[in-house]
């Protein structure tokens, strides 16, 4: 009799996208490179009566969003065994900056300035790193416009982000700033304050009970960590709290 084993699929990944994939909520869509956990021993029963599955002490992870890591960390790619453990001679400069770039790429998209920061970590030199990721870019693997351009569509549906919460993440992520200006300007004024809107609806049930200057400050203070100007912050937590009947007109910019 052939013993049969069973092998877990693999989704192996393509070259990384160019843009998100604008889902509505936590965005994600950019999962793990590979999927199912490697092959499966068909061996006999484990002794002393263990079962199956029995790793429920494993803890949940979150996944990240569009560009991001498992628990909103960056990392520098999965780790690799150096030639000089393998007992091969040193790599070429460019041919270990493409794979580093590479590997990092499998997962989720990158900045241009991300992957020279990994570069520069496995100490590559700057000419080598510099004509490398010149040619990633000929080629669209590094495409900082297509990112910031997914990364503010993700993140305004899926967080409820502003145009200025939005432009100073992706200027941490090292994008140019007239890039940064042109991804960010798909939002206009009248966008930004429907989702302020709906922000606020979904948070307002919970503020009830509460005074009316600890809802507003509770409200208001919402909207302003996620990059809402002050003055549109104010004018829709007023009017979501005289659509439940509070009072304010006495309300001034001073109280927000």
């Amino acid at each position: 009799m052939t013993r049969r084993t069973d092998w877990a699929d693999h989704a192996y990944p393509t070259s990384p996208p160019d843009q998100g994939d604008g889902v509505t909520g936590d965005p994600g869509g950019h999962g793990e490179p590979y999927g199912g956990d490697g092959p499966r021993d068909g061996g006999g029963p484990r002794s002393g009566g263990g079962s199956r599955g029995s790793g429920r002490g494993r803890g949940r992870r979150r996944r990240g969003g569009f560009g991001e890591t498992a628990g909103g960390q960056e990392d520098d790619g999965p780790p690799s065994s150096t030639r000089a453990e393998k007992g091969e001679p040193p790599a070429d400069p460019a041919e270990r900056a493409r794979g580093i770039c590479l590997r990092l790429l499998t997962g989720q998209p990158r900045t241009r300035k991300q992957l020279a920061d990994a570069l520069a970590k496995r100490d590559i030199p700057d000419e080598v790193a510099e004509e490398v990721l010149s040619r990633f870019e000929e080629v669209g693997l590094i495409n900082d416009g297509a990112f910031a351009d997914a990364w503010v569509e993700s993140r305004h549906h899926g967080r409820g982000l502003a145009r200025r919460a939005l432009a100073r993440e992706l200027r941490t992520k090292g994008v140019d700033s007239a890039v940064i200006d042109e991804a960010v300007g798909q939002l206009d004024s009248e966008q930004e304050e429907e989702t302020a809107r709906e922000l606020v609806a979904r948070k307002l049930r919970s503020t009830r009970g509460l005074d009316r200057d600890k809802r507003l400050r509770r409200l208001a203070g919402m909207l302003a960590r996620k990059g809402y100007p002050e003055g549109m912050a104010l004018r829709v937590v007023r009017q979501a709290l005289e659509q439940e009947g509070e009072e304010t007109e006495d309300l001034g910019y001073g109280d927000f």
